[in-house]
C-alpha cells in the first residue's frame, strides 16, 4: 500500500513515468557511448599496429606478404592540403566545378536555352532603346 516514503504512483502519472524511463538519460548515455568509442578506437589501432607488424615479418618460409594499402597516411595529405596556397586552392575549386555536369537532363537545357534567348532579347531590346535615345539627341554617328 501507498505510504508518504514510498508512494504507489496510479494512473496518468504512472504512464509519464514508465515513459521517461523506456530512454537512459542523455548525459550517461553520451558518457557510455565515448568510453565505448575511447576503448574501439584503442582495439582498433592496435589490430593495425598488430597487422602491420605481422605483414612486415617473414612468415617460416621466409615469404613477406606484400599488401596493398596507401602509401600516405592520412594526416600527411590533410597536411598537404593546409599547406596548399590559397590560389591553388581556388584553382582546384574552379577544376571541381568544371568537371560537374551542369544542365545534365534534357528540360535543364530547354530553360537554359529560354534564359538565354531572352536575356539577348532584352539586351536587344535595351541597345534599342540607346540608339533611338542617341539619334533623338543628335548625338549618334555610326561611323
Amino acid at each position: 500500500l501507498s505510504t508518504e516514503t514510498h508512494p504507489i504512483v496510479t494512473g496518468v502519472a504512472k504512464w509519464c513515468q514508465d515513459y521517461r524511463k523506456k530512454w537512459p538519460d542523455p548525459a550517461s548515455l553520451e558518457s557510455d557511448v565515448k568510453e565505448y568509442m575511447a576503448s574501439h578506437d584503442q582495439r582498433v589501432a592496435k589490430e593495425k599496429a598488430a597487422a602491420k607488424v605481422a605483414a612486415s615479418e617473414a612468415d617460416d618460409e621466409g615469404w613477406v606478404t606484400v599488401t596493398r594499402g596507401s602509401k600516405k597516411s592520412v594526416a600527411t595529405t590533410t597536411l598537404e592540403r593546409q599547406q596548399l596556397s590559397f590560389h591553388q586552392q581556388r584553382q582546384e575549386k574552379v577544376k571541381r566545378k568544371e568537371t560537374e555536369l551542369l544542365n545534365f537532363y534534357q528540360f535543364q537545357q530547354r530553360e537554359s536555352k529560354r534564359e538565354h534567348i531572352a536575356q539577348l532579347r532584352k539586351k536587344f531590346e535595351e541597345d534599342k532603346a540607346k540608339i533611338a535615345a542617341m539619334r533623338a539627341a543628335r548625338k549618334f554617328k555610326p561611323y
